[in-house]
């Protein structure tokens, strides 16, 4: 008798297969992205998820300042001088939709056949105030407002303030990380590639500007610049490209005198088509991680120069700006408005930095 055995079917594993097959067994990896995906769907959404849907969360109302997480309130909605238009779905999700109604804090409120009468918030034993219907919301003139991390010292909804400021931080990391790559690959790949006096000056910049303490450069370069949401972009940004540069410097000059270079050359390529096809793919995986890494200390970078007050400016939210606000209050009964941006930043951070060192693991070659 004769057994027949099935053929055993081989199938080519691609190197970005096998990368992420090694990944998905690094389960801090997988909830980093997690939760890096869901702060980039935050971000995006922006304003339509937001409870305060104002322009910047900005809607200040200062008869409720600093109060506590869970704070619930009845406002009464007061109709504008002049009517406030509506904007549409994508305006509003990226600028959001200025306030259709004046918005006034109240403790109770009566209805007669044509009037509203309101007791104020927190005035005491003053009299009621009288409104006619025509004044308010025709729909609901009186709502009810829950904060779920409570108001600030100007009154405004700190969840939509951190949700908002989401934007800020992964804004800055993607533009200043891409800057860098594009400067620092350049630089990198070019000095590796000729070697010789083309390697020594470029080299020459680098130490240059290696030496200088990045944050000084960055505070020079917001200086010079001048304060601004694009102008911190472009100060991260040409401070970050350094280490790009020296490892991918370091990645072309180990792979110039492999074979398929050779074999390139002899084929008449260009030096730009042998760089840009055949020796920057082999050197990506390197600069995935320094990119989750520098993303990072981007993040770091915006909060501590909001924080300076050379950063993104108000009324534009950022955590690093929350910070600044609110600092004062940690020695206070109301520390979580300095802690909670504080606590965001740190996650998102610690998230990029768990992602650079499981894609690192994932594309290492074990022997």
């Amino acid at each position: 008798m004769f057994k027949w055995r099935k053929k055993k079917e081989y199938r080519a594993v691609s190197l970005s297969e096998l990368t992420w097959k090694r990944f998905r067994k690094e389960p801090e990896g997988v909830i980093s992205l997690v939760f890096i995906l869901l702060v980039i769907a935050i971000a995006i959404l922006g304003y339509l998820i937001t409870p305060d849907h104002t322009p910047y969360c900005n809607h200040q109302q200062l008869e409720i300042a600093i109060r506590p997480p869970g704070f619930t309130v009845q406002l009464l909605q007061v109709k504008p001088e002049q009517t406030v238009p509506e904007c549409g779905f994508f305006r509003r999700m990226l600028y959001g939709q200025p306030s259709q109604f004046r918005t006034i804090p109240i403790e109770g409120w009566r209805e007669t056949a044509d009037s509203v009468f309101v007791r104020m918030f927190e005035a005491g034993d003053e009299d009621e105030v009288g409104y006619a219907k025509s004044e308010l919301c025709d729909e609901a003139p009186v709502i009810t407002k829950k904060f779920l991390l409570g108001t600030d010292r100007y009154g405004r909804d700190v969840l939509s303030q951190l949700l908002i400021g989401s934007r800020i931080s992964l804004a800055v990391g993607g533009i200043s990380v891409f800057i860098a790559l594009v400067i620092g690959i350049l630089i990198g790949s070019i000095a590796g590639y000729f070697r010789g006096k083309v390697d020594d000056v470029l080299m020459w910049f680098i130490n240059v500007v290696w030496s200088i303490p990045t944050l000084l450069l960055v505070i020079a370069i917001s200086f010079a610049l001048g304060k601004g949401f694009w102008q911190i972009f472009m100060a991260i940004g040409l401070t970050m490209w350094v280490d790009v540069a020296r490892v991918v410097r370091g990645q072309i000059i180990s792979l110039r005198e492999k074979e398929f270079v050779e074999a390139g050359k002899a084929l008449g390529y260009s030096s730009l088509h042998i760089i840009w096809k055949h020796l920057l793919p082999n050197v990506s995986g390197t600069v995935i991680v320094i990119a989750a890494s520098n993303f990072s200390s981007a993040i770091l970078m915006e909060a501590g120069l909001s924080f300076l007050g050379i950063g993104v400016q108000p009324p534009t939210p950022s955590w690093g700006m929350m910070m600044k606000e609110n600092y004062a209050y940690i020695v206070l009964d109301n520390a979580y408005l300095a802690i909670i941006p504080g606590i965001a930043i740190m996650l998102l951070v610690l998230s990029f930095m768990l992602i650079g060192n499981t894609i690192q693991n994932a594309i290492r070659v074990k022997n």
